[in-house]
């Protein structure tokens, strides 16, 4: 793997280090400013990574996967990151501050198909954003030979995206039906 590939799995763990620091700052501690703060520092994670990729690139390495895979990573993280803390944080909340137990996700019906398009929408912003990241480093970079890794994942990326939306949008087509619904 490489360094770029390793600098992905570290940034995944910072990130859920800042929310989990965050999260218990704010209600075990009580110190909401500071688990604010400690929340805030997310995208710094994923500033560090970009960053890191068009340095990488800049000093002669040849594009991989993993380089693709940074800018997808940070694209997603903008499309699905405030949903994810604000799961945890509800989860949090219930835990150790009395608020009111989360709900899941509906399983059935038009309901579970609405949240499944919306998901599919988030995706589909991510792979905008990430797309929008690797062809900055294209341009950036200007070494076709060394960046053509980079339309691969954008590819592999894009088959990604329309096997979501055939499952996604499943839901609409199909709605999944209760097992008492089925029986009728």
């Amino acid at each position: 793997m490489t360094n770029i590939g390793w600098l992905i799995i570290f940034c995944e763990i910072g990130f859920w280090i800042f929310v989990l620091a965050g999260l218990i700052t704010r209600y075990v501690f009580k110190k909401n400013k500071l688990g604010a703060a400690f929340l805030l520092c997310t995208p710094i994670i994923d500033l560090i990574l970009i960053v890191a990729s068009i340095i990488d690139l800049k000093n002669g390495q040849q594009a991989t996967f993993f380089h693709g895979i940074a800018a997808y990573y940070i694209g997603m993280t903008v499309a699905f990151g405030h949903q994810m803390i604000r799961w945890a944080d509800r989860r949090f909340a219930y835990k150790f501050a009395n608020g009111p137990k989360p709900q899941g996700k509906p399983r059935y019906g038009i309901e579970r198909a609405r949240i499944e398009r919306k998901g599919w929408i988030r995706h589909l912003l991510g792979w905008g954003i990430g797309n929008v990241l690797l062809f900055s480093i294209i341009l950036i970079v200007d070494d076709k030979e060394r960046t053509q890794e980079i339309y691969n994942v954008i590819y592999i990326w894009l088959l990604v995206l329309v096997i979501d939306f055939i499952i996604s949008f499943s839901y609409t087509i199909f709605p999944k039906k209760t097992n008492s619904t089925i029986s009728k």
